[in-house]
């Protein structure tokens, strides 16, 4: 049996900008952060033919070709796994549609767990490439690369996206102080909103294709934002980066319908009246996570509580996309 597992994510900052619709014209640069809630893939050798598949449905198939989950098919494919007296099964620690990325680390979890089985050798960047070219290239999702790369990477890290698709990775040269303190201030609560990100970002990938202005002004912005935040985080100037994720988010707000709904706009203000200095909702929007700095958690735990919210406790994870176990 091999178990396989990816980390979720959080935007830290430049989100959006890694849609090849934007990037492939002006370059894109993101932040994010791998955390210890992790998608999981365990595959397990068989005595009969059929290939059995278990996610939110379960499969039962003579041949690939027959596999209904279109990333499970086309990762298959791709490895060139041909034996079907496999039994694959994933699991999540946190629920797609929340905006923590876990597609790609769904993608990158089964890739590395395929390779493994075929005792292949790969790097986090090739691993990366081959998520991306799964779900972007071959399924055609209006995604962008931030969510393979950091769930392949893991850490705190830089992206820079390259307009001939070559992706620059780069660690955040963070002190051990402004790390602890990172982590210790962020807080995340979940709204009870999900939804499917390729909806929003369909927009936002068709509006770049056609170069509105307004949506590129929005992303060029967004990018700009980005990079501060790498600088402030460097120099340990955390109410300058939480400054930026407000300055960020009210600016997100405006990119898309159905980036944020009233309830989400009455917890946020919430948040910012005890005690949180900036934040703003994880990935693509209009439900998931809010992400929230401050510097009195107990005062903006015990607000967000009583409205509703429910927080998830997690921490920084530095190993990517890993091999848990292999028997």
């Amino acid at each position: 049996m091999i178990i396989a597992r990816s980390p979720l994510r959080l935007s830290l900052g430049g989100g959006g900008t890694d849609l090849p619709s934007y990037y492939r014209e002006h370059e894109g640069f993101l932040i994010a952060a791998a955390i210890d809630k992790y998608v999981y893939i365990t595959i397990h050798q068989t005595f009969i033919t059929d290939l059995i598949i278990k996610y939110s449905s379960m499969e039962r198939v003579a041949s690939i070709e027959d596999v209904k989950h279109p990333i499970l098919r086309e990762a298959l494919k791709l490895v060139g796994i041909q034996e079907t007296n496999l039994e694959i099964t994933s699991m999540a620690d946190i629920p797609t549609g929340t905006g923590l990325g876990s597609s790609g680390s769904f993608t990158t979890a089964v890739l590395k767990a395929l390779h493994t089985l075929r005792k292949n050798i790969i790097q986090p960047d090739e691993l990366a490439a081959q998520a991306c070219e799964i779900e972007i290239d071959r399924l055609g999702e209006p995604i962008g690369k931030q969510d393979q790369y950091i769930a392949a990477f893991g850490g705190i890290t830089c992206f820079r996206f390259l307009s001939n698709d070559q992706v620059e990775v780069t660690p955040v040269k963070l002190s051990s102080h402004t790390l602890h303190d990172l982590e210790d201030n962020l807080v995340l609560f979940f709204t009870g909103f999900t939804r499917l990100a390729s909806s929003i970002l369909k927009d936002q990938d068709s509006r770049s294709c056609k170069k509105d202005p307004e949506m590129l002004d929005n992303l060029h912005f967004t990018k700009r934002v980005g990079l501060e935040s790498k600088e402030a985080l460097e120099l340990g100037d955390l109410r300058r980066f939480a400054e930026l994720m407000h300055l960020h988010w009210e600016r997100k707000r405006c990119r898309s319908p159905g980036m944020s709904n009233a309830a989400i706009d009455r917890w946020y203000e919430l948040a910012r009246s005890n005690g949180a200095l900036g934040g703003k909702l994880v990935g693509a929007g209009g439900g998931g996570f809010l992400l929230l700095y401050t510097e009195e958690k107990t005062r903006l735990r015990k607000a967000l509580l009583e409205a509703g919210l429910k927080e998830v406790r997690w921490r920084f994870d530095f190993q990517g996309t890993t091999v848990i176990s292999q028997i």
